[in-house]
């Protein structure tokens, strides 16, 4: 049984970032497992449909269900960490972060409850953000710090002895969902069918970037299973607009314009070639 494991900043990102490829891979027999690191608690209510005074006062609980409710459609193990959200810092400058936030936890002691989760579910596998966090928000960057460190650390028995029998993952790779070359694609594809583009303003002022776009090596194919992250994505009600950007792309136009969920390999144990069409490549059958 290969085992993935999906470490994520708050609820909703299961679903935004690799929830197709996550679909594919549970349906052709391999356990997943989310760790959500906080618990989105500062998060905005970003769908009007539910700006209302009483999903206000009751966010976090509202979240934990919307996360309830987009594991079951993934078919997906999910464990909390247990942080508090860091929130998105506005302003400029911008006011310091609230004191005992996720952002703020030192990444020793934040790693630890992470490596404590690798060394009892045992991934093969492991996915995060990359050093920026995919976008910079504070939750993002320390998300990816803490996936880093305890990669390293989960093998290693000199390392969080108290935290489990060691076991070491065998790949990492970061998201890279929101790119460029995705953006021109689905961007051709409305207009060739005639239809109005949601990204033609933002790449009115992109410039292409070589070097980001050489860091994508592996694409895995999941259009098939894109229906199936959409549902994952309404689930969560509070922060996605069901008449928003995310659904502005028809499902038949994004699976043929652009039928990948796209990743970095950071780091791999295992000899593998690039560019990838498995998160699993060169991963031995006795892996265990």
């Amino acid at each position: 049984m290969l085992r993935l494991m999906h470490v994520h900043a708050h609820p909703d990102d299961e679903s935004s970032k690799g929830a197709a490829s996550t679909a594919m891979y549970v349906a052709s027999g391999v356990d997943v497992h989310v760790a959500t690191c906080t618990g989105g608690e500062r998060g905005s209510v970003l769908n009007p449909n539910m700006d209302r005074p009483d999903v206000l006062a009751n966010i976090t609980e509202i979240r934990r269900q919307e996360m309830d409710a987009a594991r079951e459609i993934l078919g997906i193990y999910q464990d909390w960490l247990g942080f508090v959200d860091s929130g998105w810092p506005e302003g400029d400058p911008k006011p310091p972060l609230p004191e005992g936030c996720f952002a703020l936890v030192p990444v020793e002691e934040a790693a630890e409850p992470l490596v404590r989760l690798i060394r009892s579910f045992r991934p093969h596998v492991m996915t995060t953000y990359d050093e920026n966090g995919g976008y910079p928000h504070p939750d993002h960057i320390q998300c990816h710090k803490i996936s880093v460190a305890a990669f390293e650390a989960a093998g290693d028995p000199d390392r969080y002895p108290d935290a489990g029998e060691p076991w070491q993952p065998l790949k990492l790779y970061y998201h890279h969902g929101f790119h460029g070359e995705r953006m021109q694609a689905l961007d051709r594809a409305m207009i060739e069918h005639g239809l109005e583009s949601p990204y033609t303003e933002r790449l009115k002022d992109w410039k292409p970037d070589p070097e980001h776009a050489a860091r994508i090596t592996t694409r895995i194919p999941c259009a098939d299973y894109f229906a199936v992250r959409d549902k994952a994505l309404l689930a969560h009600a509070t922060q996605i607009d069901p008449d928003g950007h995310w659904f502005a792309i028809p499902l038949e136009v994004h699976q043929k314009a652009w039928p990948t969920e796209d990743f970095e390999l950071a780091k791999s144990l295992v000899e593998t070639s690039i560019p990838e069409d498995d998160l699993f490549a060169g991963i031995p059958a006795d892996a265990d």
